[in-house]
Formats: structure tokens, sequence, C-alpha cells
């Protein structure tokens, strides 16, 4: 290529921090200027590797840029979402989702260490032995479309938000893998007494076993890497939000008229729909936060919230925390309902 053909080429690659949110969903994945390689994310996965080393543990995963975080079947690697390799990126997710999902270092830590877990398994063949199946289950069951946690459950370990574990087989053992893998945690004594430890002595059995031995199998392909993916920005985001988008029930009433006022002579306070705008963000962050629950799903039900408040005309009575604490609890037991049903599941 000349040196003039290189540089037109140059000039053509988009400079992503000039870019308004309706030109970057207009891009094709393909065509993001954005890279693994010398990036915040780069070394994070570097981590990782001397967080395995440190336990001789050779079966290093490959990591590239793909949609979100997946690991395929039968490949010892993982995808990690586009956003993260770019901090213009991740203001679109949030502004799309409301949060962006890996963004905070040791959510990061947390998950990257999961993909290994799932990686290892592959690698090694892990799920086909009858004790993995005794402990975790069947990985030959469909895999779920949604789960219901049980929140005192103590046969799976807390890694990932939502009690991530019991959704499926392999995801218990890589959240399982993930908890003893962590420098930071003392899970001998921080799972003392669950049934849960029986899982984490067994990884800690089966890592003993390849301590310097290369895996049988050390497939390195590439699944839908971001260079191959010819779908704009706008058509991911529409079909993610459709994903974890959630139809609330409007049986709240009883509980927002037992925090606010309909009546405007003896509660003459702020109005209750502008109060919960000012402090949306709050509310939404610590609901999704203490129940696992899609940021973007609460933000769902806080804006039917808040033009029911509005409907009503209710009015604050009491102070701002009083009123806050109570509505964390009102939103909590909305927000329930969802782990009962059962909500959408993200293979991770």
């Amino acid at each position: 290529m000349s040196a003039v053909a290189h540089r037109s080429r140059e000039s053509r690659v988009p400079d992503l921090g000039t870019l308004d949110d309706n030109s970057l969903l207009g891009m094709r994945f393909r065509d993001l200027p954005v890279r693994l390689k010398g990036s915040l994310l780069a070394r994070r996965v570097a981590r990782l590797y001397r967080e395995l080393q440190a336990r001789s543990i050779v079966a290093l995963p490959h990591a590239w840029l793909s949609e979100e975080f997946f690991t395929p079947d039968g490949v010892v690697g993982f995808a990690i979402p586009f956003y993260l390799a770019h901090p213009r990126l991740m203001r679109l997710e949030r502004t799309q989702m409301l949060e962006v999902e890996g963004a905070a270092e040791a959510e990061c830590r947390r998950i990257l260490r999961h993909e290994a877990g799932h990686c290892l398994d592959e690698a090694y063949g892990f799920h086909r032995r009858a004790r993995y199946r005794e402990l975790f289950g069947n990985p030959r069951k469909p895999y779920p479309a949604s789960y219901k946690p049980k929140l005192d459950s103590r046969d799976h370990v807390i890694n990932l938000a939502g009690w991530y574990a019991q959704g499926y087989p392999v995801e218990d053992f890589a959240e399982s893998f993930a908890v003893w893998l962590n420098p930071y945690l003392d899970w001998r004594s921080d799972y003392r007494g669950w049934p849960a430890l029986r899982k984490l002595e067994y990884i800690e059995e089966l890592m003993r076993e390849i301590r310097g031995v290369p895996p049988p199998s050390s497939e390195n392909t590439e699944v839908e890497p971001l260079h191959a993916i010819t779908r704009t920005l706008r058509d991911h985001y529409a079909e993610k939000r459709a994903y974890f988008a959630w139809h609330w029930e409007e049986n709240y009433d009883v509980g927002l008229r037992r925090i606010f006022s309909e009546d405007p002579e003896g509660a003459p306070g702020p109005l209750a729909a502008r109060f919960l705008r000012r402090s949306r963000v709050l509310l939404r962050a610590r609901i999704a936060e203490g129940t696992g629950v899609h940021t973007y799903a609460v933000d769902q039900l806080l804006r039917q919230m808040i033009a029911r408040a509005q409907e009503l005309n209710l009015r604050m009575v009491d102070e701002a925390e009083v009123t806050i604490e109570r509505l964390l609890v009102l939103l909590t037991m909305q927000t329930a309902t969802v782990l009962r049903v059962g909500y959408p599941k993200v293979a991770l």
C-alpha cells in the first residue's frame, strides 16, 4: 500500500470521541476503530493470566472483542463486549442500557475469572465427569431462558450479581471457579458450613490435577469477532433492550399512597413525581445492585411509578431520607416478583 493510500485510509477512520449517539448507533460493528491490544482490557486480561499462572495453570484463555461476554463451546477463550474497549462506547452503553457491565475494575475481574472457569471446563472436559454432575448438575439439560434464584440458598457461591451460580450447572462451576481463583478471598473460611464448600473443594482437587499440564484441547477460534459483525449498533441495542424489558404489573398504588399523600391541603409538600424523578438514578442503582435485576428493567418500573404518582397528584409527607428508604422497600417488593417468576438469563 502506498503512503498516500495509507494516509487516505487512516483519514477515513472515525474519531469515536467526536461522534454523537445517533452517529455511533448508525455504525456497523465491523467499522468500530477499537481493538483489544494495548487497551485497559488487555491489562485486565493480563492480570487474569497472572492469577492463573500463580496457581500453575498453563491453559491461558485467549480473548477477543464481540457484542457481549460469552464463551463458545469447545473454545479455550472468551469474547469481551466492544464497549469496554473505548470510553465513548461505554458512555453510549450507559445511555442505552443505563449500566455498563464490566466497567468497574472489581466487577470486570469477577467476570473474567468466571469466563476462565468456562474455558478450563472446555479445555479439560471436567463436565464429562460423574463427580462434576453430582455436585453441579447435568450440563446436557436444556439451557434455561430464565431462572428463579433462591435468595437464601447456601448451595451456591456468590460471585456475579443476581445469584448467577443458580442459573445452570456450567454457570455454577464457572462461578465456583471464580471464587476459588480470587486471590482476595479466603473461600475455606467464607464458605465454612455452606454446602457450596464441597464444590470449592472439588475445584481445588481439579486444579491440583491439571497443575502444569497442558490441555488436551486448545481450540483458539474467535467466534463472532467484532470485525465480522455487519449489523449496526442501533439494531444491537434495540434487541438488547427488548430482551431486558419487563412488563410490570401496575399493583403499586397502595404502596405509593402509603408513602405519599393524595390530600394537597394535608400534605402541601413537593410533588411525589418530581421527587421520584430527582431520585430515579439513586433508586434504580440501589435496587439493581441489591436484587440483580437489570437496571433497564428497574428503570421501566420507576417510569411507570412516576407517571402514576403524577396522575394521582401525590405529594411528599416525610423527609427525603425517610421517603427514600420507604421507596426502596416498595421497589424491592415489586422486583421480588421478577425473582419469583424468573428473570431473563444472559449466558456469560
